[in-house]
């Protein structure tokens, strides 16, 4: 027999958008029920770099003492942009007002995996979503099978795909998985973890003639680097010595503090936003509904920018019967995430050099990147959407 459970929202995916939601729907009194085919060492343990902006640190706050980024994670007031051996600093506190923190995605899910497990959250690790029945109706069903697979559905007033870019829920909420707007990029990166004191206080965002480079940190004593490469490089295709040459001459006029490299990957660019971001009583968030290329720091902050929303339209369904904030979600978060899609393209097209790029191509660019460090506008542009636009409704 298929066992039945029962609540009010159902949420696939207990990434940082997932457990947040459900943090926002139990404040106001909104039970739900949260599952993630990954077990809890899984979730907690797959590494990922994290700059969060003023606003995601502000919902964060509401965790109160389980949220760490203040506390663990660094405050950044600017970022460099490097070019042509010379280093510009970008002043967000001098340009808006803002700033935004250092703190790796894995901390953040630890927080809000202890934050609302010390709630009393119906929390399943190890469960596997197939597919939703019944999203046009008042009560859609999740269709799962737990950890010893056997079985169950959970039956809902609302249902949330909040898992990944693999999502099951955008099949029934667009019509397809692959359901969307789509761009590979030709080059990735690639990426190492090493044992060494900070190289700069704040990131370095380089371009060279050799191509991208990201000098960003982890902690006082791990830090962590990015070099543009080939998509289909293969990570022990380089010896240490090799990668810290790679890295060093991608940023002239700074001197690289080396140490051990215990960690090294190939990160794809892709962007992607589904065709559809609800359908009846079933909506997406997150990856499961967008994903961008890592230049602009905007995966995780556009996740939570998502439920910032949709938690809202869900008060006002659940508590109040009143359906509008939800027929406005799909227009209010596509609104911001195409504007991040923009950002996160303006800064890798900016930063990146293209395999086919031409002289003229390559001196347009340097153009470009001195009409932003050059310009009060365009550093104040710059510093806005990298802080995160503030929320207005």
């Amino acid at each position: 027999m298929t066992t039945t459970v029962r609540t009010r929202v159902a949420i696939i995916g207990a990434g940082p958008a997932g457990l947040l939601l459900s943090h926002l729907l139990d404040e106001a009194g909104i039970a739900s029920v949260v599952i993630d085919q990954r077990s809890r060492d899984e979730i907690e343990s797959t590494i990922r770099a994290g700059i969060l902006e003023q606003g995601t640190v502000e919902l964060l706050d509401t965790l109160g003492a389980h949220s760490r980024a203040r506390t663990v994670g660094h405050r950044h007031d600017g970022i460099e942009l490097r070019f042509e051996g010379e280093g510009h600093r970008i002043d967000f506190a001098a340009s808006v007002g803002r700033a935004v923190w250092l703190y790796p995605q894995h901390e953040v899910l630890k927080d809000l995996v202890a934050a609302r497990l010390a709630a009393g959250q119906d929390l399943r690790f190890g469960v596997t979503a197939e597919g939703i029945a019944d999203a046009e109706t008042s009560r859609p069903r999740v269709i799962a099978r737990d950890a010893d697979g056997q079985p169950f559905e959970i039956e809902a007033e609302f249902v949330v795909g909040s898992d990944g870019s693999r999502s099951i829920a955008r099949a029934t909420v667009s019509g397809s998985s692959q359901g969307g707007f789509f761009r590979e990029y030709p080059f990735a990166w690639f990426g190492i973890l090493c044992e060494a004191p900070p190289s700069a206080d704040e990131l370095i965002y380089s371009n060279s003639p050799d191509g991208f480079a990201l000098v960003s940190q982890r902690s006082d004593t791990v830090q962590r680097m990015y070099f543009q490469c080939d998509p289909d490089t293969d990570t022990a295709a380089f010896s240490e010595e090799q990668l810290w040459e790679e890295l060093q001459k991608r940023v002239p006029g700074t001197t690289l503090k080396q140490g051990p490299i215990f960690q090294r990957d190939v990160l794809r660019f892709r962007s992607f936003v589904a065709h559809e971001l609800r359908r009846g009583r079933v909506a997406l968030v997150g990856d499961a509904a967008h994903t961008v290329p890592p230049t602009g720091a905007k995966g995780m902050n556009l996740a939570i920018a998502d439920v910032r929303l949709l938690a809202d339209a869900l008060r006002r369904l659940l508590l109040e019967g009143d359906e509008r904030g939800l027929d406005a979600y799909p227009e209010k978060a596509l609104r911001r995430i195409w504007k991040a899609q923009h950002f996160s393209w303006w800064m890798t097209s900016l930063l990146h050099v293209a395999p086919d790029a031409t002289a003229f191509d390559r001196r347009r660019q340097v153009g470009e990147l001195r009409t932003v460090v050059e310009s009060e506008h365009g550093r104040a542009f710059l510093a806005e959407a990298y802080c995160g636009w503030p929320f207005t409704d």
